[in-house]
């Protein structure tokens, strides 16, 4: 098939991450599924996404919610069929917002056929699809690989032998050294690509190849969470060099169809150079989470300083992507700015305003915070032991369609999955009624984006940081000025900055008087 001319889809697009669990529970059970999201469709048209990438929805044991796949090509029967899903592909098309799916290539559950045949005999047909090796000489395991709990990433199994568990011990890990694992993945590619999918977000995706001689690493020097945990630097269980191969292999499918299949990459790495090598020659990913990012400070110096590096060390028309909240790491409302409203929609008309493709996650729209969700109520079992900051099931409770108990989540009567916030937060119905709120703002964003941003704008040539004073971040964007005030203080706007086309702080405010207030950013013409 041939390449259609001009900018890819995604360039410039905005993305939803959705939980499919939380969404809308449409069978009473508790737990959202794919009927739910096709019944909330119309949200999201009216909001004015581009495309939807939806949580794990594959067969799964669910010891990880779904991210332990035991079928890479069917739909977790408490999501929906198979059915549901091409007609949530269909039903968006319509709406003009395509589908992407989650994939996990770095491990399967260990209810995966394969690993079931595997873990069978030393001599099955799968053993080699997995990373198995046998014990140190004192029996212990094979090196001092952790997962991410802290725990050896090593599982003893009866046939005498250990399996690598990077995440918990009911996700072993595949081998991805042998060419099998390979053709698998491919015919996964290509089976969702022909049912109309229009990519994949791939989890773990510095992850797939292991160090063929089992190294152990070494120990980790600073504190930063992106270089390692648990006193260990992740270099031989992860960012191997070979996993570039596979993504060159899987870009000649993806570019192979028309429109252009995607690939979303969770890059979690530090350096912002790392992030680039997953995007090759612009033969590899086409986008990949900009973690640095996401987890920097709410902070002016700090964001500008990375987004000037990212924008610099990315492959020429290479395409950059940015979020601030997401299942793992948590809600920006929260994170970066602990509920203050001034600072929550500052932020979304930053996130808006940069070049590439924008990522929102469910709520994000409305300022949602995460909630704190009592431990005797907690799901998410991998971190069952953490903080409320640090368990994960506060980024993922239900979202808020109204003000009713159940929040229009699921019907009266039905026990959530994981709870509301209580006291009640923000919701979509009382802010579709409110012109000036958060939702409004983040729809005249996207409408703004899409009408002055179309095509993602080249990033070195039409990206620019601009002098500004301290607390203060602006920077032009095509023939846009944003100017965003990050202190408690009025400031001016810029000189360049001609008409106010928008403000975060809503309409009447003082950036129609030439003034910044407190926690304020404007988009505006520049001036002549």
């Amino acid at each position: 098939m041939g390449q259609p001319e001009g900018p890819p889809w995604w360039h410039g697009a905005v993305l939803y991450q959705l939980y499919v669990r939380s969404w809308r529970d449409t069978n009473d059970d508790g737990y959202g599924d794919l009927r739910g999201i096709i019944e909330r469709l119309d949200h999201l048209s009216w909001l004015g996404v581009d495309g939807i990438w939806l949580s794990p929805t594959m067969p799964s044991p669910d010891a990880d919610w779904g991210y332990d796949v035991s079928d890479y090509n069917g739909v977790h029967p408490e999501l929906g069929t198979l059915a549901d899903l091409d007609e949530l592909v269909t039903q968006a098309g319509q709406r003009g917002m395509r589908v992407l799916l989650d994939l996990v290539p770095n491990h399967t559950s260990s209810a995966h056929p394969w690993f079931i045949d595997a873990a069978s005999s030393r001599d099955s047909a799968h053993r080699d699809y997995y990373v198995w090796a046998d014990p140190a000489p004192d029996g212990g395991p094979p090196n001092n690989w952790l997962d991410f709990t802290g725990r050896p990433a090593w599982q003893w199994h009866e046939s005498g032998q250990y399996y690598l568990h990077n995440f918990l011990a009911a996700q072993p890990d595949l081998n991805w050294w042998q060419p099998a694992v390979h053709a698998e993945f491919r015919g996964i590619l290509e089976f969702w690509f022909n049912r109309g999918v229009a990519g994949f977000r791939i989890d773990v995706a510095h992850g797939l190849y292991k160090d063929a001689e089992l190294r152990d690493n070494p120990p980790l020097a600073g504190g930063n969470p992106l270089e390692g945990r648990f006193g260990l630097r992740p270099v031989y269980n992860a960012y191997r060099p070979e996993t570039h191969g596979v993504y060159r292999d899987w870009r000649k499918i993806a570019d192979g169809y028309t429109p252009l299949r995607l690939l979303l990459g969770e890059t979690w790495v530090a350096e912002l150079d790392k992030l680039a090598s997953y995007y090759g020659d612009n033969d590899e990913l086409q986008l990949g989470f900009n973690f640095p990012f996401a987890l920097s400070e709410f902070d002016a110096p700090r964001l500008a300083k990375i987004v000037e590096q990212t924008l610099t060390v990315l492959p020429p028309g290479a395409c950059p992507v940015w979020m601030s909240s997401n299942h793992d790491i948590g809600r920006f409302p929260s994170r970066w700015c602990d509920g203050d409203q001034r600072k929550i929609r500052l932020a979304l008309l930053v996130l808006m305003t940069l070049p590439g493709t924008t990522v929102l996650y469910y709520g994000d729209e409305i300022g949602m915070p995460d909630v704190d969700v009592p431990p005797a109520l907690r799901r998410d079992t991998a971190t069952l032991d953490a903080d409320a900051h640090g368990n994960r099931d506060r980024a993922r409770t239900p979202m808020p369609w109204n003000a009713s108990a159940r929040g229009g989540f699921t019907a009266p009567g039905v026990t959530p999955w994981l709870p509301l916030a209580d006291p009640p937060g923000p919701n979509v119905a009382d802010q579709r009624a409110d012109a000036d709120s958060i939702l409004w703002l983040c729809r005249r964003l996207v409408a703004l984006r899409r009408a002055e941003l179309s095509g993602g704008i080249v990033p070195n040539t039409e990206f620019e940081q601009l002098p500004a004073r301290e607390g203060q971040w602006a920077y032009r964007v095509g023939s846009l000025l944003v100017a965003a005030n990050f202190s408690g203080r009025p400031a001016g706007l810029p000189a360049a900055a001609g008409e106010v086309l928008l403000s975060s702080s809503g309409t009447g405010t003082a950036a129609s008087q030439r003034l910044l207030g407190p926690w304020e950013g404007v988009v505006a013409r520049l001036g002549t």
